[in-house]
């Protein structure tokens, strides 16, 4: 695989249009890089000459684009660099596009609040009920009989005292720590 990946920092230069195609949904806009520089003779920032790119962002990413970005939003695009020659009126023309992998606000100029959607297809991120009634059946086992291989109570996936990952994007100290807003008790000397 011999893609260019690339970074571009910049704006929104056009609102975001998006289609339902027969793959899946697409989103395009146009995204405007300008680059600053010091000029030390003049001691002060000056603009260069805009770079202009279409940012394509297919399926789920190119659906929250729609809801999340709006024109003039500063951004931060990350994708692979696709360069095509056309010829348009008889001109020759270079366009380059970004098939954007993931986007999101340039935090440098204001601050934006993530919420995160729901997806229809939860098979991907839930654990099938009959495995979590085997770990549950392991606990209990395990919690039960009190005796073992030996090995310990760390050993094997229905371990005492391990959480059951019912989340798999979340580590194990994410699900043992104390939830998000809860006050602790000090059980320490002040």
């Amino acid at each position: 695989m011999n893609d260019t990946v690339v970074t571009l920092v910049g704006n929104a230069a056009t609102g975001v249009d998006y289609r339902e195609t027969p793959t899946g949904g697409v989103a395009r806009f146009r995204f405007a890089v300008t680059p600053r520089r010091w000029d030390r003779r003049n001691s002060a920032w000056t603009d260069g000459s805009t770079s202009f790119y279409t940012v394509c962002a297919w399926r789920n990413l190119g659906a929250n684009l729609t809801a999340s970005v709006n024109v003039g939003d500063p951004l931060v695009v990350h994708g692979r660099l696709r360069v095509r020659d056309e010829t348009l009126d008889g001109q020759r023309r270079t366009f380059v596009d970004i098939d954007a992998v993931s986007i999101g606000h340039d935090l440098t100029w204001g601050t934006s609040a993530f919420k995160r959607v729901a997806r229809a297809n939860t098979a991907l991120t839930e654990r099938p009920v009959d495995m979590s009634a085997a770990a549950s059946a392991a606990n209990a086992a395990a919690v039960g009989s009190g005796s073992g291989s030996g090995s310990g109570a760390d050993s094997g996936p229905g371990a005492v005292g391990k959480p059951v990952h019912t989340q798999p994007w979340l580590s194990e100290q994410d699900e043992s720590a104390e939830p998000v807003g809860a006050v602790g008790v000090p059980t320490g000397p002040l």
